[in-house]
């Protein structure tokens, strides 16, 4: 990662700038994430916020936003960033407003919107080059509305509607490699748990134009059934066995930002949280548990083969 000003904890803002007193659930990782991103960015964005948990905060007249805030479907947020960002311009093409005056685009949706019922609109964004930052809360469910499963969702957790002994049999989508497949200026995973690598990727997301993606992992308490205290533990579970790489994407590379050494066995991550007990009791599903480490260390192996070979 190149240079940055966040060295240490206490380099990172003290003081949150997001109104508090907001309907969110207790130890909501995705508030959490949002909390720290809009601390590090300021006042002068505009949030384009698709439907989703987080829409929950702001309830007409009222807002925690200390800037602009715009809800839009779900479906539909990068479209509406594009005729944010078209307006700006407009008025800056005018003299309506200064450069100074100009205001930074930010679309926050969780996975529902990113993964699945967003994506052909964020990839017309990609295509269009569009100058925005794609904050993604990803709470691996649909969990606004009960906590159904999402595109997001990981192999054989339970939710509102994947309650069989297996969990949910799908997989979750590489939405990193798909915002990379497109090309575009930045794109990187985050956790809250991990503070200031979350900070330089935001650092570096801001010292560049175009489609950037920060793509964060929020543990909830009440989707994932665990006690909201717990949210921090999680989150750096979450790293320390592999499940969630810190990564970035920026000039064609990836580049992970931490590596977890000694890497621990997916099972303590897992049995932390209630959607996975179905895998450790009434008895332990050790060939479900065991297919869900071999995928861990298949990823892991091929990061580890592709650092050491030699760059042409």
């Amino acid at each position: 990662m190149s240079e940055t000003h966040y060295h240490h904890l206490r380099d990172l803002p003290s003081r949150h700038i997001l109104g508090t007193g907001t309907p969110m659930c207790a130890g909501c990782g995705g508030l959490a994430t949002l909390h720290q991103v809009y601390d590090l960015m300021g006042e002068k964005c505009v949030i384009v916020n698709g439907a989703s948990c987080l829409t929950l905060l702001s309830v007409y007249p009222y807002t925690p936003f200390r800037g602009s805030w715009l809800y839009t479907a779900m479906a539909c947020a990068p479209a509406g960033a594009q005729g944010v960002r078209d307006g700006l311009d407009i008025l800056k093409k005018k003299g309506r407003i200064s450069e100074a005056e100009d205001l930074e685009v930010v679309v926050l949706t969780g996975d529902g919107s990113a993964y699945g019922m967003g994506l052909s609109a964020t990839s017309g964004a990609m295509d269009r080059n569009l100058d925005f930052l794609y904050l993604c809360y990803d709470n691996e469910g649909y969990g606004n509305t009960g906590q159904q499963f999402s595109p997001a969702t990981p192999h054989a957790a339970h939710t509102a509607t994947s309650k069989g002994p297996k969990g949910y049999p799908g997989y979750k989508k590489d939405l990193f490699g798909i915002w990379a497949a497109h090309q575009p200026s930045y794109v990187a995973t985050v956790v809250a748990a991990e503070p200031l690598d979350l900070a330089r990727k935001i650092e570096r997301a801001r010292s560049l134009t175009g489609p950037r993606l920060i793509l964060a992992l929020a543990p909830c308490p009440t989707g994932w059934d665990y006690e909201p205290s717990a949210t921090v533990e999680i989150g750096k579970l979450a790293v320390q066995t592999g499940i969630w790489p810190l990564k970035e994407y920026v000039d064609g590379r990836v580049v992970h930002t931490k590596i977890p050494h000694p890497r621990l066995k997916v099972e303590e991550y897992l049995k932390a949280q209630g959607r996975f007990r179905h895998l450790f009791a009434p008895r332990e599903n050790r060939e479900m548990i065991a297919e869900i480490q071999a995928g861990v260390d298949r990823y892991w192996q091929q990061v580890e083969q592709e650092q050491e070979q030699p760059r042409s």
